[in-house]
């Protein structure tokens, strides 16, 4: 079999940072990860190990059991800062920059006086952390739901890992549904989705199947995932080589391979290496 790999694929500058200041922390025992740190169960079992306290994302107790938080790379809203700060707790933020940019946006849509509406996964919790820091604001997950909106003026974010293609759709449909509005339109998904994404595009045209290397919770993982299936090409997700079917791969000659943003270097390594065994 041959493997031919996207041109971009794998872990982003976010995710590098927050994981290269969970590891170069001292004490774990004295740090609560609010949340998921990234969407790999690799990472989460290596944090488990060195002995970090961990709350599921939508069942965060509060208050946190240790005397220091960390706010994943995929962000809190304001107020939940200054909650955990109130009561006491050092904030250690990991919050991507990227994800900044999409908090910075709404708010900023916000107090002109436009209603804000989030392309994005309903739940997820970059997303929450948006709403938290917006209340009131729509979420659209994709152009179906969009509808006529109460208000003239209509400000319209992205989740930062949206597909580009996706964000056009609802911003079309939007558009269409609100005529004679005023519907502005900042593009916030970030670079990192955006690259791997066309990577991604470009590599379809040149193999049969994919193998897309990332974690079930992963929004832009399912992303590149759907992508190759609207193109009718067959495939599929992978935590780790342990999880190739090769029963499902064996009518294939050529395979595409790519990666999350979440995706640790050694997994796709190890994937690409079991899939040229195949």
């Amino acid at each position: 079999m041959r493997v031919v790999r996207a041109s971009v694929l794998g872990m982003c500058f976010g995710v590098r940072h927050a994981l290269g200041v969970v590891r170069g922390l001292e004490d774990p025992s004295a740090v609560t990860i609010w949340g998921e740190l990234v969407h790999n169960a690799e990472v989460l079992r290596e944090l488990d190990e060195r002995g970090f306290a961990r709350v599921p994302e939508h069942a965060r107790g509060f208050p946190p059991p240790s005397p220091a938080v960390l706010v994943t790379a995929h962000g809190i809203s304001e107020a939940e800062r200054e909650r955990l700060r109130g009561a006491g707790k050092e904030v250690i933020d990991t919050t991507c920059p990227l994800v900044r940019r999409v908090h910075e946006a709404a708010k900023s849509m916000r107090d002109e006086g436009l209603l804000v509406v989030i392309v994005g996964r309903r739940g997820h919790v970059e997303v929450e952390g948006v709403r938290g820091d917006v209340p009131g604001c729509e979420v659209l997950e994709d152009e179906s739901e969009a509808r006529p909106f109460d208000a003239e003026r209509i400000g319209i974010v992205c989740q930062s890992t949206t597909p580009p293609a996706l964000a056009e759709r609802v911003v079309r449909a939007v558009r269409e549904r609100n005529p004679g509005k005023d519907v502005r339109f900042e593009d916030t998904i970030c670079e990192p989705t955006r690259n791997r994404q066309e990577a991604v595009a470009r590599l379809l045209d040149e193999v049969e199947a994919l193998v897309v290397v990332g974690g079930a919770n992963s929004n832009n993982t399912r992303a590149l995932v759907a992508l190759a299936e609207s193109r009718g090409i067959p495939a599929r997700r992978v935590a780790c080589a342990a999880e190739l079917d090769r029963a499902w791969l064996a009518p294939f000659a050529v395979v595409g391979l790519t990666a999350g943003t979440s995706t640790l270097d050694r997994c796709v390594d190890e994937v690409e290496a079991a899939l040229r065994d195949a």
